[in-house]
């Protein structure tokens, strides 16, 4: 006799943090939802109540960012970890789909190439793009920039937007991410699992329409090369909107990677 689960929000103990996590519980297909580099949970509202109560919902806070603890370690390895522990906390037993957004994109595609085969699917939303900021040149343009946004920081952090950490440590991470999906392509070719893109069409804080562009179709060669990876849309959004005013996008993202795996 198999156990529903049930609503659950709470702490979750990781090395030498705690990350702050809500379950909906239910029967339905799980959806882990891993949010931007600097977001909260609170971004995947919209595309949650599109899907509705018929899946189960895990969301959480990464390290630093809405409810969690800091921690000594912001790494993108800390961040895989973080999956692997949340999913052991949830008791979380059958394939669940991956929703990541931006720097989530990522995670979700480098979890799902550690773990092949044990993910129903994987949605990215504009994020996970073989395209990055890389070199001395660019880390020092994403230290400026952070620089630049020292004093803002702690005003958008109410709002998700922002972590529990100084500017240089926000830069950091944005440095790590951006060095990882500029070598992201053999990742990205090995996964086995669906990985279905959502991609915006508008510009972005800190890269204008030409540069945002040129990181999109950085995906064309990957799509040619790995049958396994498909664009499901492209949407009127930018890449800080794209949750807010394409949810449904989304969710019909969702919906089909579940259709899908239901009709082999």
């Amino acid at each position: 006799m198999t156990t529903t689960p049930t609503a659950w929000t709470g702490m979750v103990s990781v090395d030498d943090t705690a990350l702050a996590v809500t379950d909906t519980g239910g029967n339905g297909r799980t959806i882990v939802y891993l949010n931007g580099a600097y977001a909260d949970q609170s971004h995947w509202k919209p595309v949650i109540a599109e899907l509705g109560a018929g899946f189960r919902h895990i969301t959480f806070d990464e390290r630093a960012r809405g409810k969690s603890k800091t921690s000594a370690d912001y790494s993108f390895e800390g961040t895989v970890r973080d999956v692997d522990a949340i999913l052991a906390a949830r008791g979380v037993t059958d394939r669940p789909i991956l929703v990541g957004w931006s720097y989530g994109a990522t995670t979700a595609v480098h979890w799902a190439r550690r773990n092949p085969g044990r993910a129903l699917g994987v949605v990215c939303v504009d994020g996970a793009m073989p395209y990055g900021l890389t070199g001395e040149e660019g880390r020092e343009r994403i230290r400026k920039l952070f620089r630049r946004m020292r004093f803002i920081l702690p005003l958008a952090r109410p709002f998700g937007m922002a972590a529990k950490m100084s500017a240089d440590e926000h830069a950091e991470v944005n440095i790590e991410i951006n060095e990882l999906v500029a070598a992201i392509a053999p990742v990205l070719d090995k996964v086995v699992d669906p990985v279905r893109y959502v991609l915006a069409t508008g510009a972005n804080l800190g890269a204008g329409q030409e540069e945002m562009e040129a990181v999109r179709r950085s995906l064309t060669p990957v799509l040619d090369r790995n049958p396994n990876i498909t664009v499901y849309a492209q949407v009127e959004s930018n890449h800080s909107k794209i949750l807010r005013k394409d949810f449904r996008a989304v969710a019909d993202a969702v919906r089909e990677t579940v259709l899908e795996a239901e009709t082999k």
